[in-house]
């Protein structure tokens, strides 16, 4: 049996027994999910996301994001995931969380007011710096995993043409702080009043150059003026350019991956 999952595994029966307390409402695939199959599950008692890795290595990774959640929370100022690892009965690792109520900033970003940029862009900059800042002492070992080695472990075990040099530059600028390692719209959630309240999905996290996380936030389109005021909180421009460069040929490598392999799967967020 293999140790990760396929869309036609019975789902929704493991949702059914691992919460067998709770009344499942409504089950709903979101077909955004790169890395894992997400389902959205509404129940008497509020609503919970499962992700359900899509190959051994994200099998391995999902074991990751579980555990730098919880050592994360209640660390910064903002909310992050409570997560829950089970496994199945052949042993397959996948998670649970209660859902946070919220938007994604990726959905909102092209209509907020000044204001609203303004303040969302001083708090994105603000958890990478708490993030960065959180001691690592004690930290479980999962959570002090190489960003580096993580992603050159994600290249060559899915592009068919290596980023090597990409790699080569990353390594030599890494640094030992806590990292998001995929800190992109999508992964940032905000209140009704357009309030940046938390963040999620924490699959790429490790140990880094914060720089990187400050790359990741730009290296997708976002409007122009949300970019101009967030790189403003910081100095290295000529290295977080760098990194932008690195994080968008990651980005189109993992692409070609997705449209090969899971041609199911809404890359609408590149």
């Amino acid at each position: 049996m293999e140790k990760f999952f396929t869309t036609s595994d019975p789902l929704d029966k493991i949702i059914a027994e691992t919460m067998p307390e709770k009344k499942i409402e409504k089950t709903e695939h979101i077909i955004t999910g790169w890395t894992n199959i997400v389902i959205e599950v509404t129940t008497d008692n509020g609503s919970y996301f499962f992700r359900f890795p899509r190959n051994p290595f994200w099998s391995r990774m999902i074991v990751k994001d579980a555990a730098v959640c919880n050592f994360v929370d209640g660390k910064t100022s903002y909310y992050t995931p409570q997560m829950k690892l089970c496994y199945d009965k052949n042993g397959r690792p996948f998670s649970v969380h209660k859902k946070i109520e919220g938007y994604t900033l990726g959905d909102r970003i092209y209509h907020l007011s000044h204001t609203a940029i303004t303040g969302v862009a001083y708090d994105a900059a603000k958890f990478i710096k708490e993030l960065s800042g959180i001691d690592l002492r004690g930290a479980p070992k999962e959570v002090k995993y190489p960003l580096s080695k993580f992603l050159q472990e994600l290249d060559y075990e899915h592009y068919e043409k290596h980023i090597d040099d990409d790699h080569k530059y990353i390594k030599e600028t890494e640094g030992s702080s806590l990292v998001h390692g995929d800190l992109n719209l999508g992964n940032i959630l905000l209140d009704k009043n357009d309030k940046m309240i938390g963040v999620i999905d924490f699959a790429f996290s490790g140990t880094g150059n914060p720089n990187m996380d400050v790359a990741r936030m730009v290296s997708r389109p976002t409007p122009e003026e949300f970019e101009t005021i967030f790189l403003s909180f910081f100095e290295d421009t000529e290295e977080i350019s760098r990194m932008k460069k690195a994080w968008q040929d990651i980005d189109n490598g993992y692409a070609e991956h997705i449209r090969a392999k899971f041609p199911e799967i809404n890359l609408n967020q590149l």
